[in-house]
Order: structure tokens, then C-alpha cells, then sequence
């Protein structure tokens, strides 16, 4: 069941974004996850196959994964368990949705990067750094950093975040919460890399957010989804050139193909292109949590 909207839920939504819509419950939030998919900040009138369900069901299986290192804003993904009637639509949100507690959202998106990749690639060739850390000189695309980097940006509420550097999060948020969201995206990102190798995949980079609950820090939104991750093939790992990646890098690389000045409105998605990305998406998931969607 392919799913572009939520207009057979009848209740007011609270937010719309290019991918998820937000219903306010009172003390919680459902999120669901449609099958829309964006490139540039454009979204397309395609959707593409359970990708909703990977996007939402891979968050799930990272939330319970790294539950020790911090906690995270998940109630349930059990529709039958979800208030307010939300229950009686369980055949179109079985997969794709979860209850979440609401949580004061802190200003900024904390991206990890393990190699030399988007961005980050294009800092370096333009200055030496890595979210104004100096490299080492003679690296390529895709090589392995020295270390996992933190760099976060802004969070804006239209157009691109902009990179900040570490100083500048200070300056944003206050030293201690600073330090708290660093420390813990290195520590998400580590274990999810480790364990991402075991199945054959490289965790290029990442991006968090997070809020707080009660006073507490808190993982929100999405973790290590295709979506806000870079995946890439391990057997296929070779520095020098773009690597063979499990998100939408694909789409994005056919894009660039195309006379398209990357605004409103998107070019038609030709049905290959369609299923070559669902395919990307599907594997993503069933190579990491040995299940199938």
C-alpha cells in the first residue's frame, strides 16, 4: 500500500514536512512516515514503495538498538496500542508510524562523519577542514577520517541548515548541553558503525536531533535511516570517486543528469528510477536488521 498522504485520518494534523506528518495527541505525537521522497528540498509527485515503512521501521530498530547509550522518545510503534482512535487505522500505519512523547527540541542538527564525503568534501578541497578542523593534506572523496568528526548546523526553518562549528553550538545552546550533544552523537555513531560493518555496510555519516523530556536528553525523530545516513557497500569501498550508496545519493547523482534547476516543481521520476531507489531502500533495511519489509 502506497501511501502519499493522510488525508483518510480524520482528525486535524499538526505538521506537514516533505516526508512525515505530525498529529498532536496531547501528551504525545504520532508520526507517520508517507512514501513521499525529496531531492534539493524538492518534492516529488512520485512515491516510491515502502520507503515509508523502511524510513519508519529502521528509526524503530535503531531506538531500541542504542536505548543504552541514551534515551529516546519512542511510547510504541504498536498501532493497536495508539489512543484517541488512531487504532482503526491500523492496515495504513502498521509500519510507518510511531507514538513518541513530545520533547523540547534543542536548535540544532548533530551530523557524525566518518569519511570524507558531501560537504565535508567540498570544505576540504576548499580549505584543509572538516567542520573547521584541519586534515590531513593528499585525502580524496571517501576516505576514512582520522576520527569520527561532530559537526552540527542550524536547524532552519526554511532552506538549508547552515554549518556551525563547535564554538558556535556553544554559543547556540550553552556549553554543557554542547558537550552533551557531541559526546553522545560519537557515541551513537560509533556503535552503529561497528555494528553496521559486521553486515557489510560503511556509515559514511549521520545527523541527530535531539530534545529534552523531563529535563533529560533525548534522541527524536530519526536515527541512521537512509534518509539522514550514508550507507555505503563495503565490499565496494574503493577512495577516489563517489561510493555505491543505499539512500537516495542514487536519485540524487540521476538528478544531475537531468536540465533541472533543482526548484519547484520536480521532473517526472521515470518508473526505473522508481524501482531502482525503493530497491536501495529495501536492502538498506533487510541487510542491517535481517528482516524483510
Amino acid at each position: 500500500m502506497l501511501i502519499k498522504d493522510t488525508d483518510f485520518i480524520d482528525k486535524p494534523i499538526l505538521a506537514k514536512g516533505k516526508v512525515r506528518n505530525i498529529y498532536d495527541l496531547g501528551d504525545s505525537l504520532l508520526l507517520i512516515v508517507t512514501d513521499r521522497i525529496s531531492a534539493f528540498d524538492v518534492v516529488f509527485d512520485e512515491l516510491i514503495p515502502d520507503k515509508g515503512k523502511v524510513l519508519s521501521s529502521i528509526s524503530a530498530f535503531w531506538f531500541d538498538y542504542t536505548k543504552d547509550i541514551i534515551p529516546n522518545h519512542v511510547i510504541t510503534t504498536d498501532v493497536s496500542k495508539y489512543p484517541q482512535g488512531f487504532d482503526q487505522y491500523k492496515e495504513q500505519l502498521e509500519g510507518r508510524s510511531m507514538l513518541v512523547k513530545k520533547a523540547q527540541m534543542l536548535p540544532a542538527e548533530c551530523i557524525v562523519r566518518g569519511y570524507l564525503e558531501g560537504s565535508a568534501l567540498k570544505e576540504y578541497k576548499a580549505n584543509g577542514t572538516v567542520g573547521g578542523v584541519k586534515m590531513p593534506e593528499g585525502m580524496v572523496q571517501g576516505d576514512k577520517l582520522p576520527e569520527p568528526l561532530f559537526t552540527p548546523s542550524t536547524k532552519e526553518e526554511s532552506g538549508h541548515d547552515i554549518n556551525i562549528t563547535y564554538e558556535q553550538l556553544i554559543d547556540l545552546i550553552g556549553e554543557e548541553d554542547a558537550r552533551a550533544l557531541r559526546d553522545s552523537s560519537i557515541a551513537l555513531y560509533n556503535k552503529v558503525s561497528a555494528y553496521a560493518l559486521t553486515k557489510g555496510l560503511i556509515l559514511a555519516d549521520t545527523k541527530f536531533e535531539f530534545g529534552k523530556i523531563d529535563g533529560v536528553l533525548t534522541v527524536c525523530d530519526e536515527m541512521f535511516t537512509p534518509d539522514s545516513s550514508r550507507f555505503w557497500d563495503a565490499a565496494d569501498y574503493e577512495p577516489g570517486h563517489a561510493q555505491k550508496s543505499f539512500d537516495k545519493q542514487f536519485l540524487r547523482e540521476w538528478l544531475e543528469t537531468l536540465d533541472w534547476d533543482k526548484t519547484y516543481p520536480a521532473p517526472t521520476l521515470p518508473q526505473e528510477i522508481i524501482d531502482k531507489t525503493a530497491s536501495k531502500y529495501r536492502e538498506c533495511y533487510s541487510r542491517l536488521t535481517g528482516k524483510e519489509i
